[in-house]
């Protein structure tokens, strides 16, 4: 028996090739492990195709509950989009991953752990950041990133090998998908003049016919009903998901900044994850006091940023988790969001419905009407305002009466 190595196995083109040339190339005995956070499949048909093509070991793990309640919870607290945009739908599962890859290397006596990326793709900065910071006693081994395989010599490859795939010349994308969204690459959506085909839309395909309201509850920040029933955040996850996304709303196309210093033109499908987010945010104008919201929406951005950058395991991560938990304690109440039904164009297709915050209620919340009105339940002392405005503006009064020879 050689020495083992334990690869993060998705079943897609690249991980299935790897485990054919980690044994051939390299002579390691391969364990792989696929985890389950959402993205459905059959899985038997999965680990079966792990074996077939050379795995000595093929585990699967269900990891749907953990993902969300371990990972997606402090997401969603800390309104996680990376350049205000994308919600981390990959880089939220891979530190998961990880660790159970770990965990399995030691129990099987493992001396490497390996993964699918390529080597110019953010994902590679994640597995191996996660690994180092979990496990610096593993090595890691990235076939993709050391064979020199285009996409198309990959599928020539696991065709001669006799390997099962389902990626063809035809249809070249490579797909990443889990309960916060769906990542979908390479083909033609590598230009980004070229709008995204139909054929690359799952998650957000157009079926709705009406209009719906759906009511979206919070507790501490973390949604825990819709519509009255109690759910857990993974199966509220997937149900609002598949309400949402038929309506054709959730879909990103954008231009982002990679960490290994390259732009990259993506395309997402994030219905879940954007609406939960929206509301999240709508709820937190409600009921945050105004310095506490301000200081939160400041550090948001680097929140994600670290999650992006793999760097989940990290110390300033699970500091900042500790103040996005403080805020998010009275972040309880009910968001009513609307659903408007797809339109069509002039040539009959149909067209993304809109969806957006229709009402907000709570019993934390900060607004009160009675000094919100112009109306004659006012409470509101006008009086005091001319003190506070006179104040307020003193300083820049005086620097202003100062200055007025410079300007001459």
């Amino acid at each position: 028996m050689g020495d083992r190595v334990v690869l993060a196995y998705s079943g897609g083109l690249d991980t299935s090739v790897a485990v054919k040339w980690l044994q051939k190339e390299l002579g390691l005995d391969v364990i792989t492990v696929a985890a389950d956070v959402g993205q459905g499949g059959d899985w038997d048909s999965i680990k079966e195709r792990a074996l077939k093509a050379g795995a000595i070991e093929s585990i699967v793990l269900d990891l749907k509950s953990e993902y969300a309640d371990e990972y997606l919870a402090p997401a969603i607290k800390a309104n996680a989009l990376y350049e205000g945009r994308y919600p981390l739908v990959s880089a939220l599962s891979r530190p998961i991953i990880v660790k159970h890859q770990v965990d399995i290397a030691r129990k099987f006596g493992a001396k490497a752990v390996a993964h699918g990326c390529t080597g110019k793709g953010n994902d590679q900065v994640r597995f191996e950041v996660s690994t180092a910071a979990l496990a610096p006693e593993l090595d890691v081994i990235a076939p993709v990133r050391s064979w020199g395989m285009t996409r198309e010599d990959s599928i020539a490859y696991a065709k001669a090998e006799g390997i099962e795939v389902f990626a063809t010349k035809a249809s070249p994308y490579s797909i990443d998908d889990n309960l916060w969204g769906r990542a979908i690459e390479c083909g033609v959506l590598e230009d980004p003049w070229v709008s995204p085909p139909e054929d690359v839309w799952d998650l957000t395909r157009i079926t709705a016919e009406s209009d719906r309201e759906l009511i979206l509850g919070f507790e501490a920040g973390i949604p825990v009903s819709l519509d009255g029933q109690a759910l857990s955040l993974a199966d509220l996850t997937a149900q609002l998901g598949s309400i949402i996304g038929s309506y054709g709303w959730g879909r990103l196309d954008m231009v982002e900044n990679r960490r290994v210093g390259i732009k990259s033109r993506e395309v997402y499908e994030c219905p879940a994850s954007l609406a939960i987010i929206m509301a999240h945010q709508d709820l937190e104008a409600t009921n945050l006091e105004r310095d506490l919201a301000h200081e939160k929406q400041r550090l948001e951005p680097r929140y994600a940023e670290l999650v992006y950058d793999g760097l989940w395991f990290s110390p300033l991560r699970e500091a900042l988790d500790q103040f996005m938990d403080k805020a998010n304690e009275r972040v309880t109440g009910e968001v009513r969001i609307a659903c408007e039904k797809p339109g069509e164009t002039s040539k009959g297709t149909a067209t993304p419905g809109r969806v957006y915050v229709a009402g907000r209620r709570s019993p934390f919340s900060l607004y009160s009407e009675e000094l919100a009105t112009y109306g004659s339940g006012d409470t509101f002392r006008h009086e005091d305002s001319e003190g506070f405005v006179r104040l307020w503006g003193l300083g820049l009064k005086t620097w202003a009466s100062r200055s007025g020879d410079l300007s001459r």
